[in-house]
């Protein structure tokens, strides 16, 4: 039975993937070498962070007072009893990008749909980043995520030491299902010195 759902939920997968104007965590057309990837990667993530300003300006406090934030410009989402999801960001320390993130989701439960949406996790203090940075973090089923809108980050705070935001921007998704989502992180190397 587990097997016939695992295949279910595989088989939406890759039929949404197909689908014309479908929600994907990739790009379209994705970069050929890692370079040109991590460049279109950082451009997907400043466009997300000037989004998440425009939806809600009083998210800005966030960016400015936390210790760092990680922030993914597309996570995909695709379930139906069972559920996935993955997407890749870049972590910034003082404003500047130190690493980068990858996140991944498993889910049980009701669902049905495929999303795609920006996350942005903030760190209260360095404590906080560090816990992220040391690698294998994750929020089990309880976690608190803040859909962002207008005002919503202006009476939002952390938890944990953590704040997160999720703005949606394609897709559907209809859940009542339990989960976690992992995150793993990457430490950009140090420039050399002249």
């Amino acid at each position: 039975m587990i097997k016939k759902l695992f295949a279910m939920s595989l088989a939406l997968v890759f039929a949404g993937a197909l689908l014309p104007g479908s929600v994907s965590a990739q790009p379209v057309k994705p970069a050929k070498d890692p370079v040109a990837q991590r460049a279109v990667l950082h451009k997907d993530v400043l466009e997300a962070i000037e989004n998440f300003k425009k939806s809600d300006p009083s998210m800005d406090r966030f960016f400015k007072q936390s210790a760092g934030y990680a922030v993914f410009a597309r996570v995909g989402k695709a379930g139906l009893i069972l559920g996935t999801g993955a997407g890749d960001g870049e972590v910034f320390e003082k404003g500047k990008v130190v690493g980068m993130a990858s996140t991944g989701y498993a889910t049980i439960g009701l669902q049905a749909g495929i999303q795609e949406f920006s996350e942005v996790l903030f760190f209260k203090d360095t404590a906080a980043l560090e816990r992220f940075k040391q690698g294998n973090w994750e929020f089990a089923g309880g976690a608190s995520i803040v859909i962002v809108k207008a005002g919503a980050a202006g009476s939002a705070d952390y938890s944990n030491g953590v704040a997160v935001f999720a703005k949606p921007s394609g897709g559907a998704m209809a859940e009542a299902s339990l989960g976690t989502q992992k995150f793993s992180y990457t430490a950009d190397p140090a420039p050399a010195k002249k």
